[in-house]
């Protein structure tokens, strides 16, 4: 009697391989494709309005700003809950020392990154040093920062804000190029650059990958992507130079996304955020110092989140005791939108910000539609769910 034939497991040949990739990557960026288009068509043209367009950027800034801090959180393997009462205390700190400490716009901008570096280390003493888990030290942050913040704005407001420091959250770059009847030439000019850059970047990492003798993207795909992110950068560059020219918080957003790209993947310090995600347990083998690497995860996340309370107050012209409320859900939302994985490890910073115009295009789709603001937080509350459940069903698919 013949023995059962044994059938050997079939390995992924590099072409699925690569579709898997391209599959991860680019999925999220077609639903904000199609958000997009679905909310112009329903606008009737209402959403890519020039004003529009400037306003999307200004207004969700701080969830973009958040959203690039609070990946790399998550991509460690933790979550962080008081990134909004910081952006409230830090901008009660930066109005008190504008108005009541005499201190000029620049230096109450820079003391109030120091306050979110101390608040970040002392959130990341008690995760990475003591031990507790990032949760509970971010609720308990949560609470203290926000009762300090009504603690120090007694009064509940301090208004007439210098207009130096108001333009960093509403204000846009000289037009030191001239005009073209009403386009401001700066703003093409810009984002003229960005596309050179984005070619240039994409081209050497392409390149680097063949070195290295790894999959790559066949070339249809990969120059499709780079003429669509082309004529999407030109295209918002266009809106934006015949409104009122490149607000300042993108040229500021911009030096960021590249900036955390570089770090995540290129540094040592990006690298070994990874590895904690994926396995901590390997990842003390190998010879992380995962104490160091948690404790300067939020340090840089009170960075990040005293910038988005710098931002948020100057777009306001005021600080406010009410400011920050649930930006954390906003950034923890377009942190998991964007790609990254509930149990750590993956996550872009790309995907983040792409999460992050999702979350913002919803917003403004809806508000132009005057849907009720209950049902924005439904529909919401749905799309971040929906996200989630995608990611988990690829994951195990991609198992199997």
């Amino acid at each position: 009697m013949s023995s059962p034939t044994v059938t050997e497991p079939t390995m992924p040949t590099a072409k699925t391989s690569r579709l898997a990739v391209d599959f991860r990557q680019y999925g999220i960026l077609a639903a904000l494709v199609v958000i997009i288009g679905l909310f112009e068509v329903l606008t009737g043209g209402r959403l890519l309005m020039p004003g529009n367009v400037n306003n999307l950027i200004q207004q969700n800034a701080y969830v973009l700003i958040l959203a690039i801090g609070m990946v790399m959180v998550i991509i460690g393997g933790h979550i962080d809950l008081s990134v909004g009462s910081v952006v409230a205390m830090v901008g009660a700190v930066c109005g008190l020392a504008m108005s009541q400490w005499h201190l000029p716009w620049w230096m109450a901008v820079v003391l109030a990154l120091l306050v979110g570096a101390a608040v970040g280390a002392w959130q990341g003493f008690w995760v990475a040093f003591v031990g507790v888990p990032a949760f509970i030290v971010t609720l308990a942050g949560m609470l203290l920062f926000r009762g300090l913040t009504l603690i120090f704005l007694v009064g509940g407001t301090i208004g007439g804000l210098p207009n130096e420091f108001v333009a960093i959250g509403a204000g846009w770059l000289p037009g030191w190029l001239g005009t073209m009847g009403k386009t401001d030439i700066l703003t093409l000019v810009l984002g003229a650059i960005a596309c050179v850059a984005l070619v240039l970047t994409q081209m050497s990492a392409r390149a680097g990958r063949r070195k290295l003798d790894l999959p790559v993207e066949s070339s249809i795909p990969f120059w499709g992507k780079i003429v669509v992110a082309v004529v999407a950068i030109m295209a918002v560059c266009w809106q934006l130079a015949n409104y009122s020219g490149a607000p300042i918080i993108l040229i500021i957003l911009a030096v960021l996304i590249i900036a955390y790209s570089f770090l995540l993947n290129r540094s040592v310090f990006g690298r070994h955020i990874y590895a904690m995600g994926g396995n901590l347990f390997a990842a003390v083998m190998s010879g992380v110092n995962t104490r160091r690497v948690n404790f300067a995860i939020f340090v840089n996340m009170g960075v990040l989140a005293a910038l988005a309370g710098i931002v948020s107050t100057a777009r306001a012209g005021s600080a406010v005791a009410s400011a920050g409320q649930n930006y954390e859900l906003d950034a923890i939302a377009a942190v998991f939108i964007g790609g990254a994985a509930v149990q750590g490890g993956v996550g872009t910073v790309t995907g983040a910000v792409i999460g992050g115009l999702v979350m913002g295009v919803l917003n403004m789709g809806l508000s132009i539609l005057s849907v009720d603001a209950a049902w924005q937080m439904a529909i919401k509350g749905l799309v971040l769910l929906l996200a989630v459940a995608f990611d988990l069903i690829n994951k195990r698919r991609g198992g199997r």
